[in-house]
């Protein structure tokens, strides 16, 4: 039998900065609440165009058609990621340019039920109870080495290779998405984020700020505390509160 799909209500709030050292904001945020969606795309530093992807990413989920279940919306959200794919490697060969690619994490909501998505080291977080677990993992270099038991959290993100990602929307033909179901508890507090944000706070940080109860204030705290560490990347926050 499908599990119940009861009602719960969601408040949400975005903030971005381009940072204290970048001179383009390469992330990109879509806050499409009344249709359950939200996401963070980032675009690939150091690479040709990561705005450019970025931007395609959120515009084309943006488009996605909400109707029916959330499966269904789930699988037009992701045929949209597999499109962005695809063009953005067309794209690539038209420039001439060796790579043009961006991260993307997204949640989708129905009820109380949802969806994460992702590929690449953009995260989604949810604070449960005063409990932070972190809903996705890395698709990182670091991220590997964590998992071999050869780097901790705190090494690695200050591992000079922190920044190379494994899966990401561009970077080849085949898009290999992550995705996890989830249930949502009245009370729950989530947060997407780029890694601008984790790479500048610590998670017992992330935890307290996010037990706040204004979504706009959580996301002002969280950019503003890596403003104040030098964000040396883009940041970009979004807090989505369920009752």
């Amino acid at each position: 039998m499908p599990a119940l799909v009861e009602t719960v209500h969601y408040r949400s709030a975005c903030f971005s900065h381009v940072g204290m050292v970048r001179q383009i904001n390469e992330d990109a945020f879509l806050e499409l609440a009344q249709n359950g969606l939200w996401a963070i795309a980032d675009g690939m530093g150091g690479h040709a165009a990561g705005d450019y992807v970025a931007n395609l990413i959120v515009d084309s989920l943006r488009r996605a058609i909400p109707g029916g279940s959330l499966f269904t919306y789930t699988g037009a959200l992701r045929e949209a990621l597999v499109r962005v794919n695809a063009s953005v490697r067309k794209e690539t060969l038209h420039r001439g340019v060796s790579v043009m690619g961006s991260t993307v994490v997204l949640l989708v909501v129905q009820g109380n039920r949802g969806v994460c998505l992702w590929a690449g080291d953009s995260r989604l977080y949810r604070l449960r109870d005063g409990h932070l677990q972190r809903i996705s993992r890395d698709h990182s270099y670091v991220q590997s080495l964590q998992d071999s038991g050869l780097l901790s959290e705190a090494q690695a993100r200050v591992h000079p290779h922190a920044n190379i990602v494994t899966r990401a929307v561009g970077v080849q033909d085949t898009l290999d998405l992550a995705a996890i179901d989830l249930e949502i508890l009245p009370g729950d507090t989530w947060l997407l984020c780029s890694d601008g944000v984790n790479k500048t706070t610590e998670d017992h940080e992330i935890r307290d700020v996010l037990g706040h109860s204004d979504p706009w204030q959580v996301v002002r705290s969280l950019v503003h505390l890596g403003l104040s560490r030098g964000a040396p990347d883009n940041i970009t926050a979004i807090v989505v509160k369920a009752s």
